[in-house]
């Protein structure tokens, strides 16, 4: 469970998910509810908590209930430590859903996958301090476009899974740093999945097949940001 400090924080997390992908602004939350944009601001920066009819007033404007924003009875992340049994439960997501979610809400959970738990719990984490909060494993599915020039590395129809708890661009093996790293990446408002380089402050996604061609983000912020999480299991289906 969660403390009402916690719901709070939750609550302003999805908000501000919200507002960066565009589909809310202070503005029109200020008009659904009748509260202040300045309250709304306040709280949206860290600078202030709000009251218990408040915070209902937001969650109904939004169509959220408490459920959503509860932590997750799946056993994913720090919470596989604790699960009884052999089984660690994996959520099969959209892609938008593991770029910008830090919490996986029950309605956005398309199929839960089963892995053996020692096979979850054996994977190093290597994140950001923000990242840390974030539900660690989610998977999602490839399209044919999304595979394209990573033949016979992944499949169209392929199942990823990502551990969002590595989105640092140190090599997972650093004994073998010639080993390619293939992760989730941000670009602009999409997920690709390619092997990562960092050369030169830019970020290089490369292709399996040699003939296709790479691209080159120019991060503006941190760029860990931009690294998802590093594929951890790839699930093939012919």
């Amino acid at each position: 469970m969660v403390n009402f400090s916690q719901l709070q924080e939750r609550v302003r997390s999805e908000l501000l998910r919200r507002i960066n992908r565009g589909t809310l602004s202070v503005s029109l939350l200020a008009r659904q509810t009748g509260i202040g944009q300045p309250h709304l601001s306040n709280f949206l920066h860290g600078r202030r908590q709000l009251s218990l009819a408040t915070l209902d007033k937001i969650l109904r404007a939004q169509n959220l209930v408490i459920a959503d924003l509860l932590p997750s009875t799946r056993n994913t992340g720090t919470l596989l430590s604790e699960q009884i049994g052999e089984v660690g439960q994996v959520p099969l997501v959209s892609h938008s859903v593991a770029l910008a979610e830090p919490y996986i809400r029950a309605s956005s959970v398309q199929r839960i996958l089963h892995f053996p738990a020692e096979t979850l719990r054996s994977f190093r984490p290597r994140c950001t301090a923000t990242r840390r909060q974030w539900e660690r494993f989610v998977a999602i599915r490839l399209t044919t476009s999304d595979v394209r020039g990573m033949h016979p590395v992944l499949l169209p129809h392929a199942i990823v899974v990502l551990d969002r708890h590595y989105n640092s661009f140190a090599p997972y093996h650093p004994q073998d740093t010639s080993l390619p790293r293939l992760y989730a990446v941000r670009n602009q408002q999409h997920l690709a999945v390619r092997y990562v380089d960092f050369l030169a402050n830019r970020i290089l996604l490369r292709p399996h097949q040699p003939e296709a061609p790479a691209e080159i983000l120019e991060p503006t912020d941190t760029p860990n940001d931009l690294l998802i999480g590093r594929i951890a299991l790839i699930l093939n289906e012919l």
